[in-house]
């Protein structure tokens, strides 16, 4: 990989897990956001959910499940076949006391196939592992490491079972599912994002509680969030004004109801509640649900979710493939590129742009097949509420690779393409706009825009268009 030693992606920081909090007075310590990517290039490459529920016998568990990539594998040769060897680590603490480890389960998995062209696919391994538990909060901590490469890599999730006592009652967490076109099984969706070809989509919770006599209300939503969705803007532009919605990211001040449902329970104990949509537009969501019984007071529980494009995080489709070369082709002749509505023409003039530019076959095709990994690597270190080749850090990210150094602040975050840090042509700043809302699941970091950039963003265009950018990258 071009990725440096030793500068492994220390400026990734991943959309985390928000904890659910039963104490907190505000609804959005409520609301889970799903796991992030935690990419690193070369490493093996695993979304991980932890669930707690209450089974038909009244006993407390928690379900762990992972989702392996089996790209993201180093595979072995074996006679006509191709092996990689993974071994699975989940460690289950209990948060009210760090030092007890509640439970621990080591697996090894061998994954075995003939596809030559593994190391591309997107497809996933499942597992579920069910550890039965006392209600407390638990961290479940999953570590997968690559037999074959012994690179190992962690997720962790935060999960708080209630206890109920007769005549009480509590909701899960609610767990997501989505259904592709022409699929009959539901893949649990367990990070914030949504691949756009996912046709529909199923949320489950349960309803904690000993068996009750007394009439439960329960009402659900799905809503959208005003949120920016656009691509960025060049790195020579003005800076982004407060009130706009791409300053912003999401406004949580400013939702849209879809769809709402409102039912009466009776006569129940601890069961499963699902209710399914069809997938909406690109964009950001959120299904909530509300419980009460009687004058008791109301629970509230929420799923955040973002609509991408349709293969994301990989870019695959003739569109998918035009859109990110507004880097390296300008505003007026990129607009022009996409109202080519027929998707031959459009992938034969993306042909006609890269060898009229890079001029040889053989290099234009190393040229694409580097810009392109680029794109799909942003999509996993930078995504938030659009797509991580859209924003700032995604965009620099693709035109010039991962930054030479780093420095992080509270607010503030410094990426340096030259040896001298005091060079403004490559030292690119950015920043955290000051947002009200102090539950901001995001890390949202904006570029500084200045007009000397104009310079430096279209020498970097040149060394793509040329081919140079293999054998130099600034």
């Amino acid at each position: 990989m071009y990725l440096r030693k030793n500068r492994l992606l220390l400026f990734i920081i991943p959309v985390l897990a928000i904890i659910i909090s039963s104490c907190s007075s505000s609804r959005e310590t409520n609301v889970k956001h799903g796991s992030g990517y935690n990419f690193k290039a070369g490493y093996p490459e695993f979304r991980m959910s932890a669930f707690g529920f209450v089974d038909e016998n009244e006993s407390t568990q928690l379900k762990v499940t992972t989702q392996l990539i089996k790209g993201s594998l180093i595979y072995k040769q074996q006679d006509d076949s191709l092996i990689a060897r993974v071994s699975i680590s989940i460690k289950i603490i209990d948060t009210d006391n760090p030092n007890n480890i509640i439970s621990e389960k080591h697996v090894k998995q061998k994954i075995t196939t003939k596809n030559e062209q593994i190391n591309s696919s997107r497809e996933s391994v499942k597992s579920e592992f069910t550890f039965p538990v006392s209600p407390s909060n638990y961290k479940t901590i999953v570590t997968v490491t690559d037999l074959n490469s012994s690179k190992k890599i962690s997720q962790e999730a935060n999960t708080y079972i209630p206890e109920t006592k007769k005549g009480a009652y509590s909701l899960s967490s609610i767990q997501m599912y989505g259904k592709e076109i022409g699929e009959t099984s539901w893949k649990q969706i367990n990070t914030y994002d949504v691949k756009g070809k996912i046709d529909s989509l199923r949320f489950v919770f349960q309803i904690i509680s000993p068996r009750s006599k007394k009439k439960m209300r329960l009402n659900s939503r799905l809503l959208r969030f005003d949120s920016d969705t656009s691509y960025t803007r060049p790195m020579h532009h003005s800076n982004y004004s407060p009130s706009a919605i791409e300053y912003k990211g999401i406004d949580y001040d400013k939702e849209t109801e879809l769809q709402s449902n409102r039912r009466v329970l009776n006569d129940y104990k601890s069961i499963f509640i699902e209710y399914k949509f069809e997938t909406q537009e690109r964009g950001n969501y959120r299904f909530e649900v509300t419980a009460q019984k009687g004058n008791q007071e109301e629970i509230y529980k929420g799923r955040d979710f973002g609509v991408k494009s349709k293969n994301y995080p990989a870019i695959q489709s003739v569109r998918e493939l035009a859109k990110p070369l507004i880097y390296l082709m300008g505003e007026k002749d990129h607009k022009e590129l996409m109202q080519i509505s027929d998707n031959d023409s459009l992938k034969k003039e993306m042909d006609r742009f890269w060898l009229k530019n890079v001029g040889n076959a053989q290099k234009a095709r190393s040229v694409i097949r580097l810009y392109y990994q680029r794109v799909e690597e942003a999509n996993k270190q930078f995504s938030n509420f659009k797509e991580g080749w859209k924003t700032d850090p995604g965009m620099i990210y693709i035109l010039f690779g991962s930054p030479w150094y780093t420095e992080n602040h509270l607010k503030s975050l410094t990426w340096y393409y030259s040896y001298n840090h005091q060079d403004p042509d490559y030292t690119f700043n950015f920043f955290q706009p000051k947002l009200k809302n102090k539950y901001y699941p995001f890390t949202h970091y904006l570029l500084q825009r200045t007009n000397n950039y104009y310079t430096v963003q279209y020498m970097q265009r040149q060394l793509w268009l040329t081919g140079q950018i293999l054998t130099r990258q600034l």
